[in-house]
């Protein structure tokens, strides 16, 4: 890995290097991904099926695009019962995690005979994409529909590529049945985020949609926002690791690595303040891709935008992770509950050297999908609250807004909104 020492100059490089694999920067795709839309929302399933035999070369049609409670079955004896034990684990720490963040209604009476609140109502029905092709995330599947479930979401519907035989990897729907989902869809891209905004025969349409994809997702999503909500608009996957001279080289080569082996855009940074660990870290890391079998892919990652920055302090190694704003931030230092406090911008924080990102990523409980791309600065990692919406109420007896009227007439009319202050004053004409 390339070492080079933290200043204003190559910071500002990173940066801009790390801009370059934003979705913002798929324009190329936006007119492809428009046509799919625009075909799904006019001819709904017809153009569903014909886009999965275009890009899945499966036959799909409308008695067989719904997946059956026997192809469930038939996943279930295909799963190994190890895996399926180790998911049940997975699934408990992820739902008692997200069972910390859930929010209910409150009201607040008072003697005057004013009463406000906010009523907590979960999503009727949400639209979870998930993955197919060569790609195999049934971790993913947990961290999706599991939050919806606890925030008591009625339908939960989840899409995701069949195989050329028409059927849908067997893990994948075996973590599908384990968190809840309501119902399975066969169908992947852009077609399958039309479905779920737009509705067809077979799809229902979804208030929400949530899950990470490729390009072509990532692009359909932000187009139907606005007829949906979403949850985020993914970018590569990245790491940081901030560490200082007692960190070990091999934790944190084999850290940066777990994140570089996803693709070729994906980010692994170490900023450190000892060049010693920079210089092990980067043998180590040589050492490690020629034994693991994403060698290759990984070697790409690095290459493009893997980095070793060399700080002078620990507090510009801070302030450069903070500009960073990485998706997963570890701390590999000799205080590092002390460095936690000071980091503002991460999609997940990982405390210690036994903090390993994969921990997030399967097991720990906390969400693994995170914000990318320098997001962490103001989004936040899926969570319950994604899966929720607030109303406000206001309730006011007469006496109590007798009380306050005529300052609601003055403030209106002040807009030049008569009709406003027509509404409050009609209330109490009698009186004048």
């Amino acid at each position: 890995m390339r070492i080079e020492r933290l200043n204003e100059t190559t910071k500002k490089t990173l940066l801009e290097d790390l801009l370059k694999r934003s979705p913002n920067q798929y324009g190329a795709y936006e007119a492809d991904v428009k046509k799919i839309l625009d075909e799904v929302k006019e001819k709904k399933d017809e153009a569903v099926f014909a886009y999965t035999k275009q890009f899945d070369k499966a036959d799909i049609d409308a008695s067989n695009i719904r997946v059956t409670e026997a192809e469930i079955a038939e996943a279930y004896e295909l799963v190994d019962a190890e895996l399926l034990r180790i998911i049940r684990r997975a699934l408990k720490n992820i739902e008692a995690y997200h069972a910390k963040q859930m929010q209910y209604s409150w009201f607040d009476s008072k003697p005057d005979g004013t009463m406000l609140g906010q009523k907590v109502t979960p999503l009727q029905r949400v639209g979870v994409y998930v993955p197919g092709g060569k790609a195999v995330y049934p971790s993913s599947v947990l961290m999706n529909i599991m939050p919806a479930k606890v925030a008591g979401v009625e339908e939960i519907i989840m899409v995701t590529p069949p195989g050329r035989d028409g059927k849908v990897n067997p893990t994948t729907l075996v973590a599908a049945k384990e968190a809840g989902a309501d119902q399975v869809y066969k169908v992947g891209g852009a077609q399958a985020i039309a479905a779920l905004a737009y509705g067809t025969e077979s799809i229902p349409k979804a208030d929400k949609i949530v899950g990470p994809g490729n390009i072509y997702v990532a692009l359909a999503k932000k187009a139907v926002y606005g007829h949906v909500s979403i949850d985020s608009i993914a970018g590569p996957s990245e790491i940081l690791v901030l560490a200082d001279e007692g960190a070990n080289p091999r934790y944190v080569a084999a850290d940066l690595l777990s994140q570089a082996e996803h693709d070729e855009l994906a980010s692994a940074i170490l900023v450190t303040t000892s060049m010693e660990l920079a210089e092990k870290v980067s043998e180590q890391t040589d050492l490690f891709i020629r034994e693991l079998s994403r060698g290759e892919i990984i070697r790409k990652s690095l290459d493009n935008y893997g980095h070793i920055l060399v700080a002078d302090t620990m507090e510009d190694a801070i302030d450069a992770a903070n500009e960073i704003a990485s998706e997963h931030l570890e701390i590999m230092t000799a205080d590092p509950y002390q460095v936690m406090t000071k980091i503002r911008n991460a999609g997940a924080i990982f405390i210690g050297e036994y903090s390993s990102e994969p921990l997030g990523d399967y097991f720990a409980g906390p969400n693994h999908i995170l914000p990318t791309n320098g997001t962490a600065k103001f989004f936040s990692p899926l969570s319950v609250d994604d899966f929720l919406k607030k109303s406000s109420i206001i309730a006011y007896s007469y006496d109590a807004l007798k009380e306050i009227h005529t300052d609601i007439e003055k403030f209106a009319e002040a807009e030049q909104l008569t009709a406003h202050a027509n509404s409050i004053k009609v209330r109490f004409e009698e009186e004048s």
